[in-house]
């Protein structure tokens, strides 16, 4: 059975991945421990990779028995077909759980995508990502001339500009 990505509403994670158990659904909630701040101290509590997502496996002709579950928003989709996560990207997400303190999220940036410098002399300037010879560089096109031009830029320095 495939599995499917499962957004929930914010903080449900953990009560979506019981309600599911309890349906017999195989589930797979990433969790990792970080430390949380609060005014007078500091604590270790277990939360999820990636907030509002978990995954499950299940054959999608039953994807009702998860949607009616309380706290799922929905079954990811893109392009109106649901987005399919292969077994390898499970499996390799556990092992690398298995190592929780070297684990870091990065930024999803691929090819085309409109970012801004965040960091560094270019800060503020605007462009869209391409990878040439393993490396992200930054393009700025200028329409009125139909020229670009590039420059070689860390992934840490961008961010995803908001459409």
């Amino acid at each position: 059975m495939p599995w499917y990505a499962i957004y929930t509403k914010p903080r449900h994670e953990k009560t979506v991945f019981e309600r599911l158990e309890e349906k017999n659904i195989e589930t797979y909630l990433p969790l990792v421990m970080r430390v949380s701040q609060w005014k007078d101290r500091k604590k270790k509590v277990e939360e999820p990779l990636f907030r509002s997502y978990l995954f499950a496996e299940f054959e999608y002709k039953n994807r009702f028995d998860i949607l009616e579950t309380n706290g799922v928003v929905k079954i990811v989709n893109f392009n109106g077909k649901p987005a399919v996560v292969p077994d390898w990207q499970i499996e390799s997400l556990r092992t690398m759980l298995e190592a929780p303190e070297t684990i870091q999220l990065e930024s999803y940036m691929k090819p085309g995508m409109l970012v801004e410098v965040v960091v560094g002399p270019m800060r503020g300037m605007r462009g869209t990502v391409i990878r040439r010879k393993g490396k992200n560089r930054l393009v700025l096109s200028i329409d009125g001339i139909m020229q670009s031009v590039s420059v070689e830029i860390a992934e840490a320095d961008l961010k995803k500009v908001k459409s």
